[in-house]
């Protein structure tokens, strides 16, 4: 059987990074894809900023012309931005749309006819906690994963038909360079009237993610589900407890369930 090519996009660190090493371990041709790319653990780094139609249509073509085919794709790239609603412009949301949706949508549109044709395929979109329920202080991040989640769900029914699978992983917190590389939005300053609930919620959030699970973990569960051992439409991964919030966003009433988590965020 001839080497099966994945794709991972945000491949240069974190989810990205792990999942790429991990799949060239399993014996898949990896391409880990990032705006600065860099060379990792068996995979090639290829040069794809998610929010550039040009960049990423040169991306692809140059897979498919050195490898022939893409049989999975990641699509993990993602970035954040902190700030209350009222202070983050319209360019700050665009931009955390524009990288972590249609980032996301931008790729997989050029790498479904191929797997369409060849009637098989797996695309595997890393979505978030914050993308069943809304984190305070974050709210474009979580819209960017609400936004993938439907996207997800509406994608499987119409290409299921040609044999691709396409699955969604939630992770929690994870301790990786994301934290660090957030941007807060530039007019959350000490003058909004936002600042003493915004540093205070944040604190805890990077403490939270200073403690999560290792990239490694994510990987694991994105490798099972490449590989056909894991064929459910999500997967929720990471600590305990924070699986259970999945759960009790199912079945909780509404208003406790802001409660319970506006109280975990110092916001009760």
């Amino acid at each position: 059987m001839s080497q099966k090519t994945a794709l991972v996009t945000g491949g240069s660190s974190g989810i990205g990074a792990a999942c790429a090493a991990m799949l060239a371990a399993r014996g898949f041709k990896v391409y880990g894809a990032s705006r600065n790319p860099k060379s990792g653990a068996g995979y090639l780094p290829l040069t794809m900023d998610v929010a550039d139609d040009q960049s990423v249509e040169q991306a692809i073509a140059q897979i498919l012309k050195e490898a022939g085919s893409i049989d999975a794709l990641v699509n993990n790239a993602g970035c954040g931005v902190a700030g209350a609603v009222e202070d983050t412009s319209m360019q700050e949301a665009a931009h955390q749309m524009e990288v972590n949706f249609m980032g996301a949508f931008r790729v997989a549109r050029l790498v479904l006819p191929g797997m369409r044709q060849r009637r098989s395929g797996v695309i595997v979109n890393v979505s978030s906690l914050g993308g069943l329920f809304g984190l305070p202080f974050q709210s474009f991040y979580s819209a960017s994963k609400f936004a993938m989640e439907g996207w997800t769900e509406s994608l499987r029914y119409e290409v299921k038909p040609y044999g691709i699978r396409v699955v969604l992983v939630e992770p929690g917190d994870v301790s990786t360079g994301f934290t660090g590389s957030r941007v807060q939005a530039r007019a959350a300053d000490p003058t909004s009237a936002y600042a003493a609930a915004f540093a205070k919620c944040m604190a805890i959030v990077e403490k939270e993610e200073k403690k999560g699970v290792p990239p490694e973990a994510i990987a694991r569960v994105i490798c099972r589900i490449v590989e056909g051992a894991a064929k459910g439409p999500r997967y929720t991964c990471g600590g305990a407890s924070q699986r259970l919030s999945a759960v009790l966003k199912r079945i909780l009433p509404g208003g406790l369930f802001e409660s319970i988590i506006g109280s975990f965020y110092g916001l009760g």
